[in-house]
Parts: C-alpha cells; sequence; structure tokens
C-alpha cells in the first residue's frame, strides 16, 4: 500500500510541474523512479526501528524467539534492503539521471542524430561513473592497504585507516598472499558495508548542501507566503494599465521626435528598442492578469482563503518545533558529546527536545511513529520544492532553470528530482539530530545492576533495572539499527552534518527575516516574464 502511494505520489508531483509542451516519456519515468526509490529507502527507517524494539521487552530482556539467529536474519534482511535500495540510488544518481539529462541536451540541437545523442550521453555519463568508482575505492579502503603493507611510512598507513580501521594482523612474518587473503576476507565480513556507506554518506553530505540552501529558507518562505497571500488581480492589472499608458507616452515622444524627416540619435533609437520591449512585457502581463481575474480558480482561491492561513499557521508552528529541536539537539552535541574525532556521538540524552521525548513514545504503537515520519520527510519535500520554486536551480551566480508550475523543461525536471533526492537521503540524518535515541534504538531497554537499600537495617541487594538503550550500552543487550550503521561509519561525515545544522539554522532564520521583510508575492509570479516554457535566462550546462 505504501509502495503504491509513493508511486502515485511521485507521479502526480511529476506531472504537475512538468511542461506540456516538452513532456518525455523517459525523462517522466526517471524522475518519478528515482524520487520514489529516495522515498521508499526513507520509508525503511521506521521499519528498521521498529523491528529492533520489538524483539525485546519493556523490561529489558530479549523475547523468547529473538534469539541470536533469529535476530542476526532480522538485521540480514534489513541490511540487504538498504544494499538494494542504496545500490539503485547510486545507479539514479551516476549513470540513469546523467544519461537522460545528456541525452535530451544534445536532442536540442536539431541536426545531431540519435546515435550521436546516445554517444556524447554515454561519454558525459563515464565521467560520473569514474566519480562513482572512486567513492566506492575510497569506502573500500582495505584493497588499497594491500599496497600500504609494504611501507614503513607509519603516518601514511594511519592516515588511510582514518578511514576504515581494520584488525592488521601483528605476524610479521606472514606473506604478502596472507595480507591479501586477510584483506578480502576483512572486506567480505563487512558485506561490503564501507564502501557503500562511504558513497552514500558522500551523497548525503550534497543533499545537506542542498537541504541548507533550499530546505532552510523554504520552511520560513512556505508558510509566510500562505499567510500573506497574493496581490489582488484587479489592483495588479489597473497598475499594469497604468504603465502600459506611461510606456506608450514615452514612445510617442520619441518618435515625435522623427516627424520631420530627421534621423533618430543612437541613444533615442536604444530607448525606443527597451520602451517597446517593455510594452509587448506590460501587454503579456495584461493578458495574464485579465484571464486570472476571471477565472473560477481564483475565486474559489479567495474562498479558501482563511483555509490557507490555517495551514500557514501550522506550517510555521511546526518549522519552530524542528528548529528548537535540532537546537536542543546540537547544543547537546557540543556540551555533552564524546567529540569530533567521534562524529559527536552522545552517550545517553542529557538535553532533551520534543520530537526525542515523543517518538519514542510513539514507537511503541506502530504506526503511529511511522505516519510521523511520513510526516516530516513531505514536510521536508514541501518545504524544498517551496524553496527551489523562489530561488531556482543556479550554477554559482548563473541561473540554470526555473521550475514552473506545468512548465518545467525536461532537463530541469531531472535537476529537480536529484536535488529532492538528495534533499529525501539527508532527512535520514535529519531525523537522528532530531531523535538520537530513537534512530539508534528505538524503545528497546536493557538490564543494570541496581543497589537497593531495604528498611532502616541497610541490607543493601543488587537487581537487575531496566534501562534505556543508548551508546553507552553494551552491544550485546542492544541491537543498533542498520540505517545507524549506515549513518555513522565514518565520523568526519558526522562532523560534517554537526557543522551543516548549525548552517542549517542560521540559514533558516535568515530566511525568515527576508520572507518578513518581503512584500506579497504577485498573483502571475513566475509566468509574468514570457509565454514559452523557455526563459532566455535559462542556458544550457554546455554555456556555463
Amino acid at each position: 500500500v505504501l509502495f503504491q502511494a509513493i508511486l502515485a505520489f511521485c507521479w502526480i508531483y511529476v506531472r504537475k510541474y512538468q511542461s506540456q509542451r516538452e513532456s518525455e516519456v523517459v525523462s517522466t519515468i526517471t524522475a518519478i523512479f528515482s524520487l520514489a526509490i529516495a522515498l521508499i529507502t526513507s520509508a525503511l527507517l521506521p521499519v528498521d526501528i521498529f523491528l529492533v524494539s520489538y524483539m525485546k521487552n519493556q523490561n529489558g530482556t530479549f523475547k523468547d524467539w529473538a534469539n541470536a539467529n533469529v535476530s542476526r536474519q532480522i538485521e540480514d534482511t534489513v541490511l540487504y534492503g538498504y544494499y538494494t535500495l542504496y545500490s539503485v540510488i547510486l545507479f539514479c544518481v551516476f549513470f540513469w539521471i546523467p544519461f537522460v539529462y545528456f541525452y535530451y541536451e544534445e536532442k536540442d540541437d536539431d541536426d545531431t542524430s540519435k546515435c550521436t545523442q546516445i554517444k556524447t550521453a554515454f561519454k558525459y555519463t563515464l565521467g560520473f561513473a569514474v566519480i562513482c568508482a572512486l567513492l566506492l575505492l575510497v569506502g573500500s579502503f582495505p584493497f588499497i592497504q594491500i599496497f600500504i603493507f609494504k611501507t614503513t611510512k607509519k603516518n601514511y598507513f594511519l592516515f588511510c585507516s582514518a578511514f576504515v580501521p581494520l584488525n592488521v594482523p601483528n605476524n610479521k612474518n606472514s606473506t604478502e598472499w596472507e595480507k591479501v587473503k586477510f584483506l578480502f576476507e576483512e572486506l567480505g565480513s563487512s558485506h561490503g558495508l564501507a564502501a557503500l556507506s562511504f558513497s552514500i554518506s558522500s551523497l548525503t553530505l550534497i543533499g545537506m548542501l542542498a537541504a541548507i540552501t533550499y530546505t532552510a529558507y523554504g520552511m520560513s518562505a512556505l508558510p509566510l507566503n500562505l499567510i500573506k497571500g497574493t496581490r489582488s488581480a484587479a489592483y495588479e492589472r489597473l497598475e499594469n494599465t497604468e504603465d502600459i499608458e506611461e510606456v506608450e507616452q514615452h514612445i510617442q515622444t520619441i518618435k515625435a521626435k522623427s516627424k520631420d524627416g530627421r534621423p533618430l540619435p543612437a541613444r533615442d533609437k536604444r530607448a525606443l528598442k527597451q520602451f517597446e520591449e517593455r510594452l509587448r512585457t506590460l501587454r503579456k502581463r495584461e493578458r495574464h492578469l485579465e484571464f486570472i481575474e476571471n477565472s473560477w480558480w481564483t475565486k474559489f482561491c479567495g474562498a479558501l482563503r482563511p483555509l490557507k492561513i490555517i495551514w500557514g499557521i501550522f506550517f510555521i508552528l511546526v518549522a519552530l518545533l524542528f528548529v528548537i529541536s535540532l537546537f536542543l539537539s546540537n547544543l547537546d552535541k557540543a556540551l555533552h558529546s564524546a567529540g569530533i574525532d567521534s562524529g559527536f556521538i552522545i552517550f545517553g540524552a542529557n538535553l532533551s527536545n520534543p520530537l526525542n521525548m515523543l517518538l519514542p513514545i510513539l514507537q511503541t504503537v506502530f504506526p503511529l511513529d511511522y505516519i510521523l515520519i511520513t510526516i516530516i520527510i513531505m514536510y521536508f519535500i514541501f518545504t524544498s520544492m517551496a524553496g527551489i520554486r523562489n530561488i531556482g536551480i543556479w550554477f554559482f551566480w548563473v541561473r540554470l532553470y526555473k521550475i514552473r508550475r506545468g512548465r518545467t523543461r525536461p532537463q530541469a525536471l531531472l535537476f529537480l528530482c536529484m536535488i529532492l533526492l538528495l534533499i529525501v537521503l539527508h532527512t535520514s540524518y535529519m531525523i537522528y539530530s532530531l531523535a538520537p535515541q530513537y534512530v539508534m534504538y528505538g524503545s528497546q531497554n536493557y538490564l543494570i545492576e541496581s543497589n537497593i537499600t531495604y528498611g532502616d537495617h541497610r541490607n543493601n541487594s543488587t537487581l537487575p533495572v531496566p534501562k534505556r538503550c543508548d551508546a553507552d550500552a553494551p552491544e550485546d543487550q542492544c541491537t543498533v539499527t542498520r540505517t545507524y550503521l549506515f549513518l555513522h561509519k565514518f565520523w568526519f561525515f558526522s562532523a560534517a552534518y554537526y557543522f551543516g545544522n548549525w548552517a542549517f539554522l542560521g540559514v533558516f532564520l535568515i530566511g525568515l527575516i527576508v520572507s518578513c521583510c518581503k512584500g506579497k508575492k504577485s498573483v502571475i509570479e513566475g509566468v509574468d516574464e514570457d509565454d514559452s516554457d523557455i526563459s532566455d535566462d535559462e542556458p544550457s550546462v554546455y554555456s556555463v
């Protein structure tokens, strides 16, 4: 049911924004599939947490059926699920999406044949494939350490071991074949977790940058735009009519200078051309405003104005809840974590935040936490989309594409789904930042020995007492989720996420100030510059 709901949502979402004139089947399927895979991967998070929690009773003891073999089977099943989904994500990011994108870039040139388009797309996609291979190679550093065994530079060896620590054999008389055999066994014992985790963490790091850019701003822009609403179409049309009359007067004044047959100076010719272009733009606006003013949809939206204000207030309250929870979680890491070289891991909960308290409680009644995580992920998608629509897709200071409803090019649609895919990947760590104990252990408890004194005789007795699992818990008493293993395989990624959270909070505050200072949006914002799907300021990536 969830899988079908995700596919339906992705289909509606992509169809809503894709261009009606330049609709392409392959790009549409690619966008829908890539976004759906990211959402399905996020949907596996609460299942992972539910399974590790369901193996234990609330008193801290394992259930009768949850022996070591069953526990290992469950963990391996979830782990293989992550392997499959993350491998498909790598395929989409480094192969499928780049190939389709460059194929349609070449298709814009009418002179190229289909065979040439495919060859050129393969050529550019090969660069992405090389990047993917390098990420997998760096993640699986045991292969590289085959050659490091031959060197005596200890500092170089330690640098490489910082990525994936190995239990290097101490036997100095071991042969080269024994060392190679050991390395392959070591890599096989981890099931390639390090290589895949490094690649996915690298993509998640890019997703963090996208979330800082788009999601943080969208969390403030979306609710405030709903509360403020748009300007009146009738009032904008009146202003536009006055502008048309003013521009027409300027044109008539310039043309009056050449009534006696004298040629216009170069300066007046340039001014006349600018005024004529301005007049064409204003008349296009006039057509849009007239259509919107007489549209039944505008009247229907006007009737829903109170509901939009309520939604805006709700979204801003949710945003403040996230920001407060994220701030308290980051503050807890700054004050009580084990330091930067551990990825700011926390032993126990010192500063509680609302979501960290709420999610473990909801997790005991499945699927309440599933519903809340779904709401969080969808909220991140909607706010990210609002940020992308307001900001656009840029390459440094050059705007590449605009994202407009029903007018988005196939290449821009692929860019959009790529950004959303990376942001959805980052939501897993964002949820961990909001509720660390929940993502690591769910609602698991473990038993600790506690001294209890009875009566006045002070008879001490040692009894096992249940305690909530945290990072300081024994490994044989608490089962860590597979999600956490992927998120924290490398400490330097965790450290980067920690500093990224502070940047996220800063961009949110800046966006909140900017959104409060900005006035109401135009009722035709996004469609007032041209009537085509392709804007003049949307250059190809090749031109950049």
